[in-house]
């Protein structure tokens, strides 16, 4: 075999390989389309409703500050 021969052989392979490719897309496409129209359409979805859920209560600062306090002292004694 010749070079003009194996070139007329790859570029033979080379169509039939994308229309192959082509006409499965295109199939695939038709079906999903297809598909698409037969399945019912999707109910909407009821947003839920927002429940108040309590707040919580504030902590009483001073015990907070205190608890802080007491913490960053402990971590200074350990250094």
């Amino acid at each position: 075999m010749d070079l003009t021969e194996l070139l007329v052989e790859a570029a033979t392979l080379m169509g039939v390989g994308m229309i192959a490719v082509f006409a499965f897309l295109s199939l695939l496409i038709v079906a999903v389309n297809g598909l698409a129209k037969l399945a019912p359409p999707l109910a909407e979805v009821a947003e839920p409703t927002q429940t108040s859920s309590p707040t919580p209560q504030p902590a009483n600062n001073a015990t907070v500050v205190a608890a802080i306090s007491a913490a960053v002292q402990q971590y200074r004694k350990a250094q």
